[in-house]
């Protein structure tokens, strides 16, 4: 089933070269279909190429998707020029008033940074604030995925002495959750950052489950007890080439690099990449909106309850 995407959104030209099935606004409108209304907060510094990595997931699904884009207000974007998120994004007070199947939250390259220190933070509070009205279900990426765990639990980030950087081996924890189902037992995913929500100190929250960890990378996939709320601390949905561009992008600037482990065929940065977390990210986003938004949300979407009457539950 396709994705619907604002008229005029360069990713669309990307995404149908690819065999993803997109749709404009226009088309989309005479279809007697009521597709899941998915937002994404993107936060990354090139806007483009994070709304292509996503989309791309969200398209491949028999689900029809219509996205809606969104960037904080409160922050000057230096890579994304201001027409094209005039053109194709929204602020959150333009959608506050409605209510969403699904939500993404992305990653930032703002990990050092203490939470409160983001020119944006009290933005992004209040949104997470409002996913939990909403939203059906909402799947934090990265430092987005740290931020939610420190905002809703209280889970703090630690910094790292040095960046986690690479593709590393992933394996699922016996809890038997649906978001799981059709994983390998032992998946790949990429990581990139400088910081960590320690394994110790998620446990230490009875609400929050791991459902994926790694020995490398640490926790995963975590998850609060209804599935309202998901934290997923890698990038599975990166391209081929996305590390080895951070890579050259570290040392151009001079900065102390080494590069990606277990990214480059014989680990060796002269030789292409070698795509080894593209199933599991396939299925780590089908997943999610069968059995978390799909699954779970009603069809009537301003019934969408507030999280906390189902905690009472």
């Amino acid at each position: 089933m396709p994705i619907k995407l604002p008229v005029n959104l360069p990713a669309q030209e990307t995404l149908a070269k690819e065999g993803i099935f997109v749709m404009d606004e226009n088309r989309a409108y005479h279809q007697d279909i009521r597709p899941l209304r998915i937002v994404i907060l993107n936060l990354m510094p090139n806007k483009e190429i994070t709304e292509v990595q996503l989309l791309r997931r969200l398209g491949n699904t028999p689900l029809q998707i219509e996205a809606t884009l969104l960037y904080p207000a409160n922050h000057e974007s230096k890579h994304t020029p201001s027409d094209y998120l005039k053109s194709f994004y929204h602020t959150f007070d333009e959608i506050k008033d409605q209510k969403f199947d699904g939500m993404i939250i992305t990653g930032a390259p703002i990990e050092l940074f203490d939470f409160e220190e983001i020119s944006y933070w009290n933005e992004l509070v209040e949104i997470m604030e409002w996913t939990k009205s909403h939203v059906t279900s909402t799947m934090h990426i990265c430092w987005g995925a740290q931020a939610a765990l420190y905002y809703h639990y209280g889970i703090p980030k630690t910094n790292l002495d040095k960046k986690l950087f690479g593709v590393f081996r992933h394996t699922k924890n016996d809890y038997g959750d649906k978001l799981l189902r059709g994983f390998d037992d032992e998946f790949f995913v990429p990581h990139s950052r400088r910081s960590d929500t320690r394994k110790e100190d998620i446990l230490k929250n009875p609400k929050v489950v791991i459902l994926s960890e790694s020995e490398d990378a640490g926790a995963y996939i975590c998850i609060e007890k209804h599935g309202r709320q998901i934290f997923v601390t890698g990038h599975s949905e990166y391209d081929p080439n996305t590390l080895k561009d951070e890579y050259e992008r570290d040392k151009s600037q001079g900065l102390d690099i080494d590069f990606p482990q277990h990214y480059f065929k014989d680990d060796n940065p002269e030789n292409p990449p070698v795509v080894t977390w593209r199933s599991h990210s396939n299925l780590l986003f089908s997943n999610w909106l069968n059995y978390y938004v799909y699954q779970e949300t009603p069809y009537v979407i301003e019934d969408i309850k507030p999280q906390e009457n189902e905690e009472e539950k």
